[in-house]
């Protein structure tokens, strides 16, 4: 006589065995436990042909969650539910076309839920709301899966850049906006019958980064595929798409441009000329070369922000939320007298220290960018390979050859990173690297 480990075992294997016989699990509600403000969907898994495993398929929300009454929400999904079953019964597959089925059912057939368009869950009769269900053609029984579950285009992206805005930054959130109204405008202009979130194919996102390639560069090409990839994966998160395309698609090599560092004697003429010809921006710039702040650092900077008494410098930086840094005696030097000045205003604004300016950091660096370029760069000829950026560049090689003179690369490059902020020493060789901070001695008795 069989004991009861035995039968466990039997029936556990039985199971299985059903479990293999049948290709589709049963379709079941998500009713977010009765919590209207969450989104309710019918669910199911398919056997996937390729790995034999019953795989979760995409959500079935149609217009169930614009209703804002339990049960009539509820019978709408249960119509979902019916009609779904019913396509599953019949052959459906998300796997296949699905040709043989239309091919073996009556193109006037219908498949619909009956009696559900004005009775709620427990048989009562409703007044509210008249819950219309989908007749389903067969001759298209696909297209029950894509009709109750389109989602616009618009509507997608505004939910996605909604999400996106409680976990990024303004200016990516400014980047993620531009690069959707690029595409919504690409695909208005070229693919106008495209208007649904789930019509966006891989082969679509590929030509549309092709384009962007052929006009401009790789790099503009990556960084708009960046973009739409962080935006696509949240609509893949919240069960609006089923599938990010952008990761599939592969980044292209590209060769940044990097600001060259300034020479002495470049260095010593911009200063110069600065003294007298704008000293608010020579201050500016001399935030970036003795701090080592990259341009919308010093932008963020408030007076606030700068302790002179104990020559601290507290800022958000690129890689962390607050990031503090010594302010070198030679800096102190060039302050004013901060003490008199509101805290929380900008330490820079175009009209002088501590004036309040109404403006982004964004906003703030571009202005500094473009008066460097028309007071600067317009009067010493200097090309585009040479910016603000460059002095942080100019002065972090300096201070490493001096570094250089009495210590190994390795203890240079210690000491370095406390000075620069640079988290690792990975990063900050990559960055020396970069710069050509350093350079190997005269090899001629070599050759």
């Amino acid at each position: 006589m069989p004991n009861i480990h035995e039968l466990i075992i039997l029936e556990h294997g039985n199971e299985h065995v059903l479990e293999h016989d049948i290709n589709y699990s049963i379709p079941k509600i998500y009713d977010a436990n009765g919590d209207l403000s969450k989104r309710w969907y019918v669910y199911f898994s398919y056997r996937n042909p390729e790995t034999n495993k019953l795989t979760r398929q995409k959500n079935i929300y149609g217009g169930a969650n614009k209703i804002k009454d339990k049960d009539d929400r509820l019978a709408l999904l249960i119509s979902y539910k019916k009609c779904l079953l019913k396509l599953l019964e019949k052959g459906y597959s998300p796997y296949s076309d699905n040709e043989e089925l239309h091919r073996s059912l009556s193109p006037n057939t219908k498949i619909a839920p009956t009696n559900t368009s004005n009775v709620r869950p427990n048989g009562s009769e409703t007044n509210t709301v008249e819950i219309k269900t989908t007749s389903i053609s067969v001759n298209n029984s696909d297209s029950f899966i894509d009709e109750i579950d389109k989602v616009l285009i618009s509507d997608a992206f505004e939910k996605s850049l909604n999400l996106k805005k409680h976990t990024v930054s303004e200016r990516t959130l400014k980047d993620y906006a531009s690069s959707v109204d690029n595409l919504k405008t690409w695909l208005k202009k070229k693919h106008k019958n495209v208007i649904y979130i789930q019509q966006i194919s891989k082969a679509l996102l590929l030509n549309y980064l092709n384009e962007i390639l052929e006009r401009s560069s790789a790099r503009n090409r990556n960084n708009h595929r960046t973009n739409l990839s962080s935006v696509f994966q949240v609509l893949v998160d919240n069960d609006i798409i089923a599938e990010n395309f952008l990761k599939e698609i592969k980044t292209l090599r590209s060769v940044p441009k990097r600001n060259r560092g300034y020479s002495e004697k470049q260095q010593k003429e911009v200063f110069d000329y600065l003294k007298t010809r704008d000293p608010l921006l020579l201050l500016y710039i001399k935030f970036i070369s003795y701090a080592f702040l990259r341009p919308i650092e010093a932008c963020r900077l408030t007076i606030g922000d700068v302790d002179v008494e104990n020559k601290l410098l507290t800022f958000k930086a690129k890689n962390k939320a607050h990031k503090t840094k010594i302010i070198p005696q030679l800096l102190v030097d060039e302050l004013p007298d901060l003490s008199n000045f509101p805290k929380s205003y900008p330490l820079f604004s175009p009209e002088g220290i501590g004036v309040f300016w109404d403006a982004t950091s964004q906003s703030r660096r571009d202005h500094f960018s473009k008066r460097y370029k028309d007071v600067v760069k317009n009067h010493f000829g200097f090309d585009e390979n040479y910016g603000l950026y460059s002095f942080r560049h100019t002065y972090i090689t300096k201070v490493y050859k001096k570094l250089r003179v009495k210590k190994t690369p390795f203890d240079a490059k210690s000491s370095l990173m406390l000075i620069t902020g640079h988290t690792t020493m990975t990063a900050l060789e990559k960055y020396l690297r970069t710069i050509d901070a350093e350079m190997p001695d005269d090899y001629s008795d070599m050759l």
